[in-house]
């Protein structure tokens, strides 16, 4: 039997540890940023990968403003644009620090944007030591988002600010 083959071993994706499955999200994430449609791409990758997720987009920064680009999920956020120290993406855009939140609902800077959210984790993309944009992660699940989860996204979000050409963040 040749590799690839009808028969061919593929461990349960529930057995993988989560370690080996968030190393080769990097490795996919990393072989499509290059392309036109990269971030586009990669934001669909997170939200086919990472069962916890309900929606995911990329905000950039212009001027005092986050605005959405791509994002993959159910429905748009009714948050398009989103004024530097409001909501807690516009605290992660301000501080350059990722945010997360356990429990959306206890946290006042919450802007709800679908009613199932119960938590969220907001990645900045730096580059130089300046916020170009910023991953958005939302979930269903209370508490989605723990350490390795963080550090799977900073990872992304490092790999975005590396490979994308400064004019093609907003793709």
């Amino acid at each position: 039997m040749t590799a690839g083959g009808p028969y061919e071993h593929r461990p349960r994706p529930e057995l993988v540890p989560a370690v080996d499955r968030h190393r080769a999200l990097v490795d996919d994430v990393r072989a499509v940023l290059p392309r036109a449609d990269g971030l586009a791409a990669a934001l669909e990758l997170l939200f086919e990968r990472l069962p916890q997720v309900s929606w995911v987009g990329y905000y950039r920064l212009e001027g005092d403003e986050l605005v959405l680009g791509p994002w993959r999920g159910p429905a748009a956020t009714e948050h398009v644009r989103i004024p530097i120290g409001l909501g807690i993406c516009g605290a992660a855009a301000a501080s350059g620090e990722t945010e997360v939140v356990a429990d959306v609902a206890g946290d006042r800077r919450y802007l709800a944007c679908f009613p199932s959210t119960r938590s969220e984790i907001v990645v900045p993309v730096r580059r130089g030591g300046r916020v170009l944009g910023e991953l958005d992660v939302d979930s269903d699940l209370a508490d989605a988002f723990g350490p390795a989860e963080r550090r799977l996204l900073e990872r992304v979000a490092a790999l975005i600010a590396e490979r994308m050409e400064p004019e093609r963040v907003d793709s």
